[in-house]
Protein backbone atom coordinates (compact mmCIF):
# COMPACT_ATOMS: atom_id res chain seq x y z
CA UNK A 1 0.00 0.00 0.00
CA UNK A 2 1.63 3.29 -1.21
CA UNK A 3 1.48 5.99 1.54
CA UNK A 4 1.94 9.78 0.55
CA UNK A 5 4.27 10.68 2.68
CA UNK A 6 6.66 7.70 2.92
CA UNK A 7 6.69 8.27 -0.96
CA UNK A 8 7.66 11.87 -0.46
CA UNK A 9 10.40 10.74 2.18
CA UNK A 10 11.50 8.07 -0.48
CA UNK A 11 11.93 11.48 -3.15
CA UNK A 12 13.59 13.06 -0.96
CA UNK A 13 16.30 10.48 0.19
CA UNK A 14 17.00 10.07 -3.77
CA UNK A 15 16.86 13.82 -4.53
CA UNK A 16 19.82 14.20 -1.44
CA UNK A 17 21.91 11.74 -3.39
CA UNK A 18 21.14 13.25 -7.06
CA UNK A 19 23.04 13.68 -9.51
CA UNK A 20 23.40 9.79 -9.12
CA UNK A 21 20.16 7.41 -8.69
CA UNK A 22 19.98 3.71 -8.59
CA UNK A 23 18.37 3.53 -12.39
CA UNK A 24 20.81 5.14 -13.79
CA UNK A 25 23.26 2.88 -12.42
CA UNK A 26 20.90 -0.31 -13.89
CA UNK A 27 20.79 1.69 -17.46
CA UNK A 28 24.68 1.84 -17.56
CA UNK A 29 25.04 -1.62 -16.66
CA UNK A 30 22.70 -2.80 -19.39
CA UNK A 31 25.33 -0.63 -21.47
CA UNK A 32 22.65 1.70 -22.44
CA UNK A 33 23.78 4.93 -23.33
CA UNK A 34 22.77 8.45 -21.09
CA UNK A 35 22.67 12.01 -22.61
CA UNK A 36 23.13 15.31 -20.23
CA UNK A 37 20.18 18.16 -21.42
CA UNK A 38 20.52 21.42 -20.26
CA UNK A 39 17.41 24.10 -20.64
CA UNK A 40 14.26 23.55 -21.47
CA UNK A 41 14.25 24.21 -25.16
CA UNK A 42 15.88 20.56 -25.66
CA UNK A 43 13.49 17.91 -26.45
CA UNK A 44 13.84 15.08 -24.19
CA UNK A 45 11.22 13.26 -26.85
CA UNK A 46 13.64 13.15 -29.34
CA UNK A 47 16.84 11.65 -27.06
CA UNK A 48 13.78 9.23 -25.75
CA UNK A 49 12.96 8.15 -29.26
CA UNK A 50 16.79 7.27 -30.00
CA UNK A 51 16.78 4.80 -27.30
CA UNK A 52 18.96 6.97 -24.75
CA UNK A 53 18.20 8.27 -21.28
CA UNK A 54 17.54 12.11 -21.10
CA UNK A 55 19.42 13.68 -17.42
CA UNK A 56 19.22 17.24 -16.95
CA UNK A 57 22.25 18.84 -15.83
CA UNK A 58 21.71 20.60 -12.91
CA UNK A 59 22.98 21.33 -9.32
CA UNK A 60 21.79 19.91 -6.04
CA UNK A 61 19.60 20.72 -2.99
CA UNK A 62 22.77 22.68 -1.42
CA UNK A 63 25.32 25.27 -2.21
CA UNK A 64 28.23 23.83 -4.56
CA UNK A 65 31.70 25.40 -4.14
CA UNK A 66 32.57 26.32 -8.07
CA UNK A 67 36.24 27.38 -7.70
CA UNK A 68 37.77 25.19 -10.13
CA UNK A 69 34.80 26.48 -12.52
CA UNK A 70 35.79 29.80 -11.53
CA UNK A 71 39.10 29.31 -13.34
CA UNK A 72 37.72 28.43 -16.90
CA UNK A 73 34.77 31.00 -16.54
CA UNK A 74 34.49 35.06 -15.20
CA UNK A 75 33.23 35.59 -12.31
CA UNK A 76 30.55 37.68 -13.75
CA UNK A 77 28.87 34.02 -15.48
CA UNK A 78 25.51 33.23 -13.20
CA UNK A 79 26.27 30.35 -10.38
CA UNK A 80 24.06 28.08 -11.85
CA UNK A 81 26.33 27.81 -15.08
CA UNK A 82 29.49 27.57 -12.85
CA UNK A 83 27.94 25.17 -10.53
CA UNK A 84 26.90 22.79 -13.80
CA UNK A 85 30.79 22.61 -14.79
CA UNK A 86 31.97 22.69 -11.71
CA UNK A 87 29.78 19.49 -11.41
CA UNK A 88 31.07 18.14 -14.31
CA UNK A 89 35.20 18.81 -13.46
CA UNK A 90 34.26 17.09 -10.30
CA UNK A 91 33.37 13.87 -11.92
CA UNK A 92 29.50 13.99 -10.30
CA UNK A 93 28.33 13.87 -14.25
CA UNK A 94 31.24 10.43 -15.36
CA UNK A 95 27.97 8.97 -16.30
CA UNK A 96 26.92 10.91 -19.29
CA UNK A 97 28.11 9.69 -23.15
CA UNK A 98 26.89 13.07 -24.40
CA UNK A 99 25.56 16.94 -23.61
CA UNK A 100 23.29 18.72 -25.50
CA UNK A 101 22.42 22.51 -24.94
CA UNK A 102 19.88 24.89 -26.45
CA UNK A 103 21.35 28.35 -26.59
CA UNK A 104 19.14 29.87 -24.18
CA UNK A 105 21.17 32.38 -23.30
CA UNK A 106 24.89 33.81 -23.27
CA UNK A 107 26.18 32.32 -20.57
CA UNK A 108 24.92 28.84 -21.09
CA UNK A 109 26.69 28.96 -24.50
CA UNK A 110 30.05 29.71 -22.98
CA UNK A 111 29.18 26.64 -20.56
CA UNK A 112 28.79 24.87 -23.86
CA UNK A 113 32.04 25.77 -24.95
CA UNK A 114 34.67 24.91 -21.72
CA UNK A 115 32.70 21.86 -21.29
CA UNK A 116 33.68 20.85 -24.75
CA UNK A 117 36.98 22.20 -24.78
CA UNK A 118 37.91 20.75 -21.07
CA UNK A 119 35.38 18.03 -19.73
CA UNK A 120 34.33 16.70 -23.21
CA UNK A 121 31.80 13.94 -23.20
CA UNK A 122 32.41 11.08 -26.10
CA UNK A 123 28.68 12.83 -27.34
CA UNK A 124 28.13 16.99 -27.82
CA UNK A 125 25.35 18.87 -29.73
CA UNK A 126 24.27 22.78 -29.72
CA UNK A 127 20.77 23.50 -30.60
CA UNK A 128 20.28 27.03 -32.10
CA UNK A 129 16.89 28.48 -30.16
CA UNK A 130 15.01 31.84 -31.53
CA UNK A 131 14.27 34.77 -29.20
CA UNK A 132 10.55 34.74 -30.95
CA UNK A 133 7.41 32.71 -31.85
CA UNK A 134 6.64 33.59 -35.19
CA UNK A 135 6.28 30.84 -37.85
CA UNK A 136 9.89 31.13 -39.27
CA UNK A 137 11.00 30.80 -35.86
CA UNK A 138 8.85 27.81 -36.03
CA UNK A 139 10.34 26.64 -38.90
CA UNK A 140 13.59 27.44 -38.14
CA UNK A 141 13.86 25.39 -35.07
CA UNK A 142 11.95 22.45 -36.80
CA UNK A 143 15.37 22.11 -39.31
CA UNK A 144 17.61 22.56 -35.88
CA UNK A 145 15.70 19.56 -34.61
CA UNK A 146 16.00 17.45 -37.99
CA UNK A 147 19.71 18.16 -37.64
CA UNK A 148 19.58 16.80 -33.96
CA UNK A 149 18.03 14.09 -35.05
CA UNK A 150 20.34 12.85 -37.61
CA UNK A 151 23.84 13.36 -35.38
CA UNK A 152 22.05 11.24 -33.00
CA UNK A 153 21.17 8.58 -35.27
CA UNK A 154 24.65 8.78 -36.83
CA UNK A 155 26.52 8.97 -33.85
CA UNK A 156 24.37 6.17 -31.74
CA UNK A 157 23.72 3.57 -34.74
CA UNK A 158 19.82 4.44 -34.50
CA UNK A 159 16.91 5.40 -36.60
CA UNK A 160 14.44 7.56 -35.19
CA UNK A 161 11.23 7.12 -37.46
CA UNK A 162 8.00 9.34 -37.11
CA UNK A 163 6.67 6.15 -35.00
CA UNK A 164 9.11 6.29 -32.16
CA UNK A 165 8.76 9.46 -32.47
CA UNK A 166 5.07 9.80 -32.17
CA UNK A 167 5.42 6.77 -28.96
CA UNK A 168 7.73 9.14 -26.79
CA UNK A 169 5.73 12.36 -27.25
CA UNK A 170 2.82 10.32 -25.78
CA UNK A 171 4.99 9.29 -23.12
CA UNK A 172 6.45 12.84 -22.41
CA UNK A 173 2.69 14.25 -22.35
CA UNK A 174 1.60 11.47 -20.01
CA UNK A 175 4.01 12.82 -17.69
CA UNK A 176 3.12 16.40 -18.26
CA UNK A 177 -0.55 15.63 -17.70
CA UNK A 178 0.31 13.78 -14.41
CA UNK A 179 2.31 16.76 -13.24
CA UNK A 180 -0.79 19.38 -14.41
CA UNK A 181 -3.27 17.15 -12.23
CA UNK A 182 -0.72 17.19 -9.17
CA UNK A 183 -0.84 20.72 -9.80
CA UNK A 184 -3.58 21.42 -9.96
CA UNK A 185 -4.47 20.07 -5.94
CA UNK A 186 -2.17 23.20 -4.66
CA UNK A 187 -5.35 24.85 -5.69
CA UNK A 188 -6.87 23.72 -2.52
CA UNK A 189 -7.02 26.46 0.43
CA UNK A 190 -4.57 23.69 2.23
CA UNK A 191 -2.92 21.65 -0.74
CA UNK A 192 -1.25 17.92 0.21
CA UNK A 193 1.98 18.80 -0.90
CA UNK A 194 4.26 21.81 -0.27
CA UNK A 195 6.47 23.89 -2.81
CA UNK A 196 9.57 22.00 -1.81
CA UNK A 197 7.58 18.91 -2.38
CA UNK A 198 7.17 19.62 -5.85
CA UNK A 199 10.42 20.83 -7.01
CA UNK A 200 12.07 17.66 -5.22
CA UNK A 201 9.62 15.84 -7.36
CA UNK A 202 10.52 17.69 -10.83
CA UNK A 203 14.40 17.17 -9.57
CA UNK A 204 14.06 13.38 -9.16
CA UNK A 205 11.97 12.78 -12.27
CA UNK A 206 14.62 14.42 -14.31
CA UNK A 207 17.27 11.77 -13.55
CA UNK A 208 15.03 8.55 -14.41
CA UNK A 209 13.50 7.30 -17.25
CA UNK A 210 10.91 9.00 -18.09
CA UNK A 211 8.49 5.90 -17.82
CA UNK A 212 9.42 4.98 -13.85
CA UNK A 213 8.79 9.07 -13.85
CA UNK A 214 5.32 8.40 -14.92
CA UNK A 215 4.49 5.60 -12.52
CA UNK A 216 5.80 7.16 -9.63
CA UNK A 217 3.48 10.39 -10.58
CA UNK A 218 0.64 8.24 -10.85
CA UNK A 219 1.09 6.81 -7.28
CA UNK A 220 1.69 10.21 -5.58
CA UNK A 221 -0.94 11.94 -7.77
CA UNK A 222 -3.72 9.45 -5.95
CA UNK A 223 -2.59 9.61 -2.90
CA UNK A 224 -2.15 13.14 -2.87
CA UNK A 225 -6.18 13.25 -3.60
CA UNK A 226 -6.81 11.27 -0.93
CA UNK A 227 -4.52 12.77 1.76
CA UNK A 228 -6.06 14.91 4.68
CA UNK A 229 -3.84 18.24 4.69
CA UNK A 230 -1.29 17.89 7.41
CA UNK A 231 -1.43 21.59 8.30
CA UNK A 232 -4.71 22.74 8.28
CA UNK A 233 -3.63 26.55 9.61
CA UNK A 234 -4.55 28.94 6.27
CA UNK A 235 -1.21 30.01 5.14
CA UNK A 236 -0.46 33.07 2.26
CA UNK A 237 0.10 31.57 -0.64
CA UNK A 238 3.03 32.49 -2.50
CA UNK A 239 4.55 32.07 -6.33
CA UNK A 240 8.21 31.61 -6.90
CA UNK A 241 9.34 33.20 -10.38
CA UNK A 242 12.69 34.04 -11.65
CA UNK A 243 15.87 31.91 -12.64
CA UNK A 244 16.75 27.93 -12.63
CA UNK A 245 15.89 26.63 -8.99
CA UNK A 246 16.88 23.21 -7.76
CA UNK A 247 17.37 23.44 -4.11
CA UNK A 248 14.69 22.11 -2.45
CA UNK A 249 16.13 23.24 0.84
CA UNK A 250 15.70 26.47 0.30
CA UNK A 251 12.15 26.46 -1.03
CA UNK A 252 11.33 24.33 2.17
CA UNK A 253 13.27 27.26 4.30
CA UNK A 254 11.08 30.05 2.82
CA UNK A 255 8.02 28.07 3.69
CA UNK A 256 9.09 27.86 7.25
CA UNK A 257 8.84 31.13 7.93
CA UNK A 258 4.56 30.66 7.21
CA UNK A 259 3.88 30.36 4.50
CA UNK A 260 2.87 27.55 1.09
CA UNK A 261 4.54 28.07 -2.26
CA UNK A 262 1.69 27.07 -4.73
CA UNK A 263 3.36 27.94 -7.89
CA UNK A 264 6.20 28.20 -9.60
CA UNK A 265 6.99 30.37 -12.68
CA UNK A 266 10.36 28.19 -13.28
CA UNK A 267 12.07 26.19 -15.90
CA UNK A 268 12.16 23.30 -12.88
CA UNK A 269 8.11 24.44 -12.69
CA UNK A 270 5.13 25.46 -14.91
CA UNK A 271 7.43 26.43 -17.66
CA UNK A 272 8.64 23.04 -17.89
CA UNK A 273 5.19 20.76 -18.18
CA UNK A 274 2.73 23.11 -19.06
CA UNK A 275 2.25 22.57 -22.49
CA UNK A 276 1.91 19.45 -24.69
CA UNK A 277 2.97 18.21 -27.88
CA UNK A 278 0.61 18.10 -30.72
CA UNK A 279 -0.51 14.32 -31.18
CA UNK A 280 -2.92 14.63 -34.21
CA UNK A 281 -1.88 11.78 -36.98
CA UNK A 282 -1.77 14.41 -39.69
CA UNK A 283 0.78 16.13 -38.20
CA UNK A 284 4.94 15.66 -38.78
CA UNK A 285 5.90 14.96 -35.47
CA UNK A 286 9.16 16.96 -35.79
CA UNK A 287 6.50 20.04 -36.78
CA UNK A 288 4.46 19.50 -33.61
CA UNK A 289 7.58 19.20 -31.98
CA UNK A 290 9.45 22.50 -32.78
CA UNK A 291 5.83 24.18 -32.29
CA UNK A 292 5.44 23.26 -28.76
CA UNK A 293 8.94 24.16 -27.78
CA UNK A 294 8.92 27.72 -29.62
CA UNK A 295 5.70 28.82 -28.34
CA UNK A 296 5.52 27.14 -24.63
CA UNK A 297 4.96 28.70 -22.01
CA UNK A 298 8.03 31.34 -22.35
CA UNK A 299 11.05 32.05 -19.95
CA UNK A 300 12.82 35.41 -19.83
CA UNK A 301 15.00 34.63 -22.70
CA UNK A 302 11.54 35.24 -25.24
CA UNK A 303 10.28 38.43 -26.47
CA UNK A 304 8.03 40.52 -26.91
CA UNK A 305 7.51 39.94 -23.21
CA UNK A 306 4.24 41.09 -22.49
CA UNK A 307 2.71 37.87 -23.70
CA UNK A 308 4.85 36.26 -20.82
CA UNK A 309 4.01 38.85 -18.53
CA UNK A 310 0.47 38.46 -18.64
CA UNK A 311 0.70 34.75 -18.76
CA UNK A 312 2.59 34.67 -15.38
CA UNK A 313 -0.37 37.47 -13.82
CA UNK A 314 -2.76 34.64 -15.09
CA UNK A 315 -1.15 31.61 -13.35
CA UNK A 316 -0.93 34.24 -10.21
CA UNK A 317 -3.92 34.52 -10.09
CA UNK A 318 -5.37 30.98 -11.11
CA UNK A 319 -3.57 29.62 -7.96
CA UNK A 320 -4.97 32.68 -5.87
CA UNK A 321 -1.69 33.78 -5.41
CA UNK A 322 -0.99 36.33 -2.43
CA UNK A 323 2.17 37.50 -3.33
CA UNK A 324 5.29 36.53 -5.73
CA UNK A 325 9.08 35.51 -4.71
CA UNK A 326 10.81 37.34 -7.54
CA UNK A 327 13.94 34.66 -6.91
CA UNK A 328 17.24 36.26 -9.49
CA UNK A 329 20.23 34.44 -9.47
CA UNK A 330 23.17 37.20 -9.58
CA UNK A 331 24.12 37.99 -13.66
CA UNK A 332 21.38 35.80 -14.84
CA UNK A 333 20.79 38.47 -18.04
CA UNK A 334 17.46 37.38 -19.04
CA UNK A 335 15.80 37.51 -15.18
CA UNK A 336 17.82 41.28 -14.87
CA UNK A 337 15.91 42.89 -17.80
CA UNK A 338 12.32 40.91 -17.42
CA UNK A 339 12.38 41.76 -13.26
CA UNK A 340 11.43 45.20 -13.05
CA UNK A 341 8.68 44.90 -15.92
CA UNK A 342 7.44 41.89 -14.37
CA UNK A 343 7.29 43.38 -11.34
CA UNK A 344 5.03 46.17 -12.42
CA UNK A 345 2.60 43.76 -13.91
CA UNK A 346 1.86 41.83 -11.23
CA UNK A 347 1.74 45.07 -9.02
CA UNK A 348 -0.69 46.65 -11.66
CA UNK A 349 -2.86 43.45 -10.59
CA UNK A 350 -2.81 43.36 -7.22
CA UNK A 351 -0.11 41.02 -6.24
CA UNK A 352 2.54 41.70 -4.08
CA UNK A 353 6.50 40.99 -5.08
CA UNK A 354 9.48 40.44 -3.27
CA UNK A 355 12.78 40.34 -5.07
CA UNK A 356 15.24 38.65 -3.69
CA UNK A 357 18.82 37.93 -5.63
CA UNK A 358 20.67 34.53 -4.51
CA UNK A 359 23.33 32.18 -5.28
CA UNK A 360 22.54 29.40 -7.54
CA UNK A 361 22.49 26.60 -4.48
CA UNK A 362 22.41 28.99 -1.53
CA UNK A 363 21.35 27.76 1.63
CA UNK A 364 18.48 29.81 3.70
CA UNK A 365 20.03 33.30 5.34
CA UNK A 366 18.93 35.17 8.60
CA UNK A 367 19.04 38.09 6.18
CA UNK A 368 16.65 36.06 4.14
CA UNK A 369 14.31 34.48 7.03
CA UNK A 370 13.92 38.43 8.03
CA UNK A 371 12.82 39.55 4.53
CA UNK A 372 10.78 36.31 3.55
CA UNK A 373 8.75 37.35 7.44
CA UNK A 374 8.47 41.36 6.46
CA UNK A 375 7.05 40.24 3.39
CA UNK A 376 4.24 38.06 4.58
CA UNK A 377 3.46 40.27 7.65
CA UNK A 378 2.68 42.85 4.23
CA UNK A 379 0.31 40.08 2.81
CA UNK A 380 -1.19 39.57 6.39
CA UNK A 381 -1.82 43.33 6.76
CA UNK A 382 -4.64 42.87 4.20
CA UNK A 383 -5.80 39.36 5.62
CA UNK A 384 -6.79 39.19 8.54
CA UNK A 385 -8.57 35.99 8.86
CA UNK A 386 -4.27 34.90 8.65
CA UNK A 387 -2.41 34.69 11.56
CA UNK A 388 -1.56 32.31 13.81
Amino acid sequence: MVNLESKLKEIEKIDRNLPMTSEINEWKKRGGKIIGWVCNYVPEEIIHAAGLLPVRVAGLSKEVPFDDATAYLYTTTCSYVRTCFQMRYDGSYDYLDGFVLASNCDQARRLYDVWERYQKTPYQYLISVPHVKSREAIDFFKRELIDFKTSLEKTFGVSIDDDKLRHSIRIFNESRSLLRKLNELRKADFPPITGADMLAIINVGKKLPVEKFNAILHEIYEESRKAQPVDAVKKPRLMLSGSCMNNVNYVKFIEDQGCVIVAEDLCTGTRYWWDKVSEDAEKDPMTALAERYITKFACARMTPGEERFEQVVALAKEYRVDGVVQEMIRYCTPTAWERPWLRRSLEEAGVKVLPIEVIYGAEGTGQLKIRIQAFLEMIAMDMKDYYR
